[in-house]
């Protein structure tokens, strides 16, 4: 019976395409080190290529740790599969085209996959305009106690809600 589900779930076979990964790679800015990703002392603790380390702002010991290309790289590319999982899991109902998949993965790459379960289950019950909806409110980030609007989020997700409009 499992395997029967799993054969129905036309997204198993999907990955991340090139471009929607070098999109991805060149929309993160590249970091040698740790970093608050509202800047200065605000937002959380990233690295690299807007890895979150913790939420809240970074220690001064992690400030000060600096960090190689290579586990920069390597920690994108388990981000990136990490992600890649976490949408062929969640959505098995609905048949994912390419950019959709790529949307939700970039989606996903910054949200994490608790973050993106309300578009999952939107996108898995066919709700696509909906989908689309809650990934383009998803502009702001807490920061010290209050959500404030993050201007590099909005053409991100205007880009990530795109695939999911464009159906209707």
């Amino acid at each position: 019976m499992a395997t029967s589900a799993v054969a129905a779930n036309t997204n198993t076979n999907l990955s991340l395409s090139p471009d929607a990964r070098q999109r991805l790679r060149k929309r993160e800015t590249t970091v040698q080190g740790h970093y608050n990703d509202g800047g200065g002392n605000r937002g959380h603790c990233t690295f690299g290529i807007g890895i979150l380390v913790h939420r809240g702002p970074c220690t001064a010991e992690e400030l000060q740790r600096p960090l190689a290309a290579t586990q920069i790289e390597a920690s994108f590319d388990v981000a990136v599969r990490d992600a890649e999982r976490a949408v062929r899991r969640n959505v098995t109902n609905q048949a994912l085209t390419q950019g959709q998949f790529d949307a939700l993965v970039s989606y996903t790459c910054n949200t994490g996959a608790t973050g993106a379960s309300s578009v999952f289950r939107r996108v898995d019950s066919g709700d696509l305009q909906g989908a689309a909806e809650v990934i383009s409110r998803n502009v702001n980030s807490r920061q010290d106690g209050r959500m404030v609007r993050m201007r590099g989020l909005v053409l991100r997700r205007e880009e990530e809600s795109a695939p999911f409009r464009a159906t209707r």
